[in-house]
């Protein structure tokens, strides 16, 4: 063991080869990358990142405040199912420590190389459907796989199926993550986003689409607010993501339109500065600029943003089911849906219901402007350093002692 600052941190003797999106890459599994491969090497683990987003073409290594960590670029396939088991062979082998484990954090589903049966794995799992995917359950029946629950719904709808898992769920940075007024060049964000004499609600949220379905429901949200803003026309709606996102999003700004909804009331981040990260500090003077966040969707793994909004005090709308009902403060609003087939999964999502978001949207208007401390109380629990030492370190406790 040893102390940094207050906190007492464990040593452990293994290598871990960390699969998902690369490092610090502008997308929720990079962010948990992130603090997951700082906290692995700083307990004295041998670590890899093995990239299926952001990484191509050349390995490269990633200085972490705790020493390098190698980063294996994606092969030919998307998922890198042609290169991450030899990856982690070639990387244990290097490493030559008596324990080794795979860890993944993305859709088990997509991992279909026969070479995973031969080396132990760990897979922090996303389960974003009311019922499990077929494909979902067979990866986690595996001998050689120890599930890893994200949220409690996760984990009761694994326990369902009686398989043993351990339960972990997503973190946030609070020192980051917590009110925040100005933006980094000083400026108000309330002058920023035009928003003094505004009820401002927002959305955040990745504009990417299967098909017809919009796992977000960009049209259910946006919908309920232009009915909402009609009777309150002193609202404005701030959608934090890519307003077109070329290929694999919905154009946005159409939506709107079909909505009824006038564009002077919605607005958007700088597209540029999206796709290539906005800082933490500003990210967090975008949700404080909120008085509430709109998250309702078919269907959510984990959805750290509904923390991270709360933990700046922004109270939450969200799904009341999949990892969402279990992720809302008490002051927030859970609304009702109904079930949606996903043909693609063999699974059953569940559609909000625009009449339900509405009635939360006129509850928050009520509740009137303000930070919540209900809220800000709530999202502490999901704090990195809090996570590590209850959750990641009793499981590391049982892999590598």
């Amino acid at each position: 063991m040893y102390a940094e600052g207050m906190a007492i941190y464990k040593k452990y003797t293994g290598t871990v080869s960390v699969w998902s999106n690369s490092y610090d890459a502008p997308t929720g599994y990079g962010q948990q990358v992130k603090y997951l491969v700082d906290r692995l090497k700083r307990s004295g683990m041998d670590t890899a990142v093995i990239s299926n987003y952001g990484l191509e073409g050349t390995k490269q290594n990633i200085k972490t405040p705790h020493g390098k960590v190698p980063h294996f670029a994606r092969g030919f396939d998307p998922y890198s199912n042609d290169t991450a088991p030899y990856d982690h062979k070639a990387f244990t082998k290097l490493s030559q420590n008596e324990k080794s484990l795979f860890l993944t954090l993305y859709d088990v589903w997509v991992m279909n190389s026969p070479l995973y049966d031969e080396f132990q794995i760990a897979s922090w799992t996303p389960l974003d459907h009311v019922t499990m995917p077929p494909a979902v359950e067979k990866w986690l029946r595996k001998p050689n796989v120890t599930p890893i629950a994200m949220s409690p719904f996760g984990q009761k709808q694994m326990q369902e199926k009686d398989i043993e898992c351990e339960y972990i769920p997503h973190s946030i940075e609070t020192k980051f993550y917590k009110p925040t007024y100005d933006l980094p060049n000083g400026k108000s964000i309330y002058e920023y986003m035009e928003s003094e004499d505004k009820f401002v609600v927002g959305m955040v949220a990745a504009n990417k689409a299967s098909g017809l379905l919009h796992r977000k429901a960009f049209s259910e949200n946006i919908l309920a607010f232009s009915i909402f803003h009609k009777k309150h026309p002193d609202s404005m709606l701030y959608i934090h993501t890519d307003p077109v996102s070329p290929r694999i999003g919905w154009n946005l700004p159409e939506l709107v339109k079909g909505c009824g909804l006038p564009m002077e009331s919605v607005a958007f981040p700088n597209p540029y500065e999206y796709r290539y990260g906005i800082p933490r500090e500003q990210l967090a003077a975008f949700y404080t600029g909120m008085d509430v966040m709109l998250a309702p969707s078919y269907g959510e793994g984990f959805g750290v943003p509904t923390v991270e909004a709360q933990a700046c005090g922004t109270p939450v709308i969200g799904s009341n089911w999949a990892a969402t009902q279990d992720l809302v403060s008490e002051d927030g609003w859970l609304i009702d849906g109904q079930p949606q087939w996903d043909n693609s999964q063999l699974a059953w999502w569940q559609i909000p219901s625009v009449p339900s978001i509405v009635k939360s949207l006129e509850m928050a208007y009520e509740r009137g402007r303000g930070r919540s401390e209900k809220s800000i109380e709530f999202a502490k629990q999901f704090d990195v350093e809090t996570v590590w030492r209850d959750y990641w370190q009793p499981y590391l406790d049982k892999v590598f002692d």
